[in-house]
């Protein structure tokens, strides 16, 4: 599972809009002040995007 998506200490039934959300505040002003960055930052909520789906399958494979 991806690091970042770890980081957001975010659980499984969390929707797609708040691990966005949560995501995009803990980005540095600057890294989003970037134009040039537009395509890492899509590629970076990608990425967490198909983390937390992985993480939700996984939740439900195993019942807590």
């Amino acid at each position: 599972m991806c690091r970042a998506y770890q980081d957001l200490c975010l659980p499984p039934e969390a929707s797609n809009l708040t691990v966005l959300r949560t995501a995009m505040r803990r980005l540095h002003p600057d890294t989003l002040a970037v134009r040039s960055w537009r395509a890492a930052r899509k590629r970076y909520c990608r990425d967490l995007l198909s983390a937390h789906h992985a993480a939700r399958d996984l939740a439900r494979v195993q019942p807590h």
